[in-house]
């Protein structure tokens, strides 16, 4: 086997895992330096299997796998831990990153940085009770990632964000004053977009601001919808 077509203990999150045949998987990966990656793992679901209890989601795995075409095989798999596995309501908020990397990240993009971020969504919100600021910041790192994030260095005038000043925002474009005329957008407060800017979203109040925003723009990125938050919304309802 051709050492360029093998790789070797990549650092990844499995984002799904589908039955395959009578006793393999399908699996998609995002890892560290090659993205989102299909494998197969075969025999993953024999009960003598190394795999087994090591596929799961949520956590950080180090995996190798070998092939050159699109879906590669997976050779091995080893958990690294870090942090329990999500429960809960948690448990929806590890289902919804996973899915935003699904929708918002190319197959064999490689993007470390939002490995990154995903490691440390993952992390807070399998350890932290009120995780929505990272939830956030994730949120907004694959808008970037997208080009579907606004600068949020300065307005469409060129001047820098001021924190009592009001600012309209719209999908592809730039954040103006609210006092510019025959504009439109949802209204968010300077302060808001600062903290976000800053990563220091803290503030209820800016966080219920940053939320509406990042669904602004991630509803005209993915009008289809995002499947997980619509399985919380619906929970919710029964409360």
């Amino acid at each position: 086997m051709s050492s360029a077509n093998r790789i070797d203990h990549q650092p990844a999150f499995l984002l799904s895992a589908t039955p395959w045949r009578e006793t393999s998987l399908l699996v998609e990966l995002f890892s560290r330096d090659y993205g989102r990656v299909a494998l197969v793992a075969r025999s993953a679901r024999k009960r003598q299997s190394e795999l087994r209890g090591v596929l799961v989601p949520f956590v950080p795995v180090c995996v190798s796998w070998y092939g050159k075409e699109e879906l590669k095989t997976l050779h091995r798999a080893e958990w690294l831990g870090g942090w329990p596995q999500p429960q809960n309501r948690a448990l929806f908020s590890g289902l919804y990153a996973n899915e935003l990397v699904a929708k918002l990240t190319a197959r064999e993009d490689p993007h470390p940085a939002i490995y990154a971020e995903l490691a440390e969504v993952m992390r807070r919100i399998a350890t932290e009770d009120n995780h929505a600021a990272a939830l956030r910041h994730f949120e907004w790192a694959l808008l970037q990632h997208n080009g579907l994030a606004p600068d949020l260095q300065q307005d469409g005038h060129g001047r820098p964000f001021v924190a009592e000043q009001r600012y309209y925002v719209q999908p592809e474009h730039p954040v103006w004053p609210q006092q510019t005329d025959g504009m439109e957008g949802m209204a968010v407060s300077g302060a808001a977009l600062q903290a976000l800017a800053e990563r220091r979203l803290s503030d209820p109040a800016h966080l219920q601001e940053i939320l509406r925003l990042n669904r602004l723009l991630l509803d005209f990125r993915l009008p289809e919808g995002i499947k997980s938050r619509q399985v919380l919304q619906q929970l919710q309802q029964f409360r």
